[in-house]
């Protein structure tokens, strides 16, 4: 055996295009068009670039008591990781440890079946039904463990608490995580359930809300057994993950989060005329209730819109898979690069007749 053949081979991730090119409308990562904040940029000024000689703090101490705070926990629920990315592998690994499949939705994030192939984690994924909506009685079977997002991506529905609350009642003796990055544009966090349900474990990730998807900031709210063996988990990688910059610019960001909402706002009422727009061309949609929307036109391919709008300077996500191969994943941009992207639309539509 050769040592080629002793290299691992795994089928990675893809992540949405980062383009070079200059004046692109970048519509296809979920990042968050607004500034980050007033306090941030302070933060960045002041911080003392001596500092960064030495390690940072292990765990991250302030920023884990501000995230607390805000989501009034105890500090030992919480769990810092460099971006939500880190934060689920990291559970990945710490909780689906059973001989059972681990389960999620076909269409959902799709790191979650190349974090189960690395780990050689069984795995199965559950069909959304014909709306793409999730079906709580197909959950209620044998498993290592449940992972969804809420919303869903790239689809933006929501599921209820109360849904939520009946796959943890049914799977009492497995880990079931709710992936929230995007639950600050419409959805409802399931935090408060925690006490409730020690199986329980949320994510959530600065890159989104909070417009930080450059210095990767994850978190993962829960029990604190289940905190603790994350820990664990993350000391035998390595015990300082998150830089002394980054703690400080998270820790800036909770204290500017009525900036934040205020943007989040902003988004949520542009998607709503975005959503109107695009209906009055044919679109459809399902009801996004996250920072991007998730489209169809009867009567166009998918693809060739795709191209034609990045010919026109206007990037947006294409997925070639199946069942939403003529969908579009379109995130929320500013208000202006809203309107652009609906004119440009409109001219491809009519060239297209």
């Amino acid at each position: 055996m050769s040592w080629q053949d002793k290299l691992r081979q795994v089928q990675p991730y893809i992540a949405g295009e980062q383009p070079r090119i200059q004046n692109l409308i970048k519509l296809n990562t979920n990042e968050n068009p607004y500034h980050p904040g007033i306090k941030v940029k302070e933060a960045i000024q002041r911080f003392d670039a001596s500092k960064l000689s030495l390690y940072p703090r292990p765990d991250a101490d302030e920023l884990r008591q501000a995230l607390a705070d805000y989501h009034h926990v105890s500090e030992q629920q919480i769990f810092i990781g460099n971006g939500s990315d880190e934060v689920l592998a990291l559970l990945f690994l710490t909780c689906f440890n059973g001989e059972a499949p681990v389960l999620f939705p076909d269409i959902s994030y799709s790191f979650y079946p190349v974090y189960c192939d690395l780990y050689q984690i069984p795995y199965q994924k559950i069909p959304l039904n014909e709306q793409f909506e999730i079906v709580k009685e197909d959950y209620y079977q044998e498993n290592s463990g449940i992972i969804f997002p809420n919303p869903n991506a790239p689809t933006g529905l929501c599921v209820s608490l109360h849904m939520i609350e009946d796959i943890l009642k049914h799977n009492q003796e497995s880990i079931v995580v709710i992936d929230e990055a995007y639950v600050d544009f419409g959805g409802e966090s399931a935090v408060s359930l925690i006490e409730q349900y020690p199986n329980l474990l949320i994510t959530q990730t600065f890159s989104k809300f909070r417009s930080l998807a450059g210095i990767r900031l994850g978190v993962a709210i829960g029990s604190q057994e289940v905190i603790a063996r994350l820990y664990d988990v993350k000391n035998s990688f390595n015990s300082y993950p998150i830089d002394s910059l980054a703690q400080v610019i998270g820790l800036a960001s909770m204290q500017d989060s009525d900036y934040i909402q205020d943007n989040a706002q902003k988004i949520i009422a542009t998607r709503e005329y975005t959503k109107k727009q695009l209906k009055k061309l044919g679109f459809e949609m399902p009801d996004s209730k996250a920072n991007f929307l998730f489209i169809k036109h009867p009567h166009y391919d998918a693809q060739t819109l795709f191209e034609k709008l990045r010919e026109r300077g206007i990037l947006v996500r294409y997925f070639h898979q199946p069942r939403i191969e003529q969908y579009l994943r379109v995130t929320i941009g500013t208000q202006q690069q809203m309107e652009i992207f609906i004119e440009e639309m409109k001219k491809i539509l009519e060239e297209e007749i």
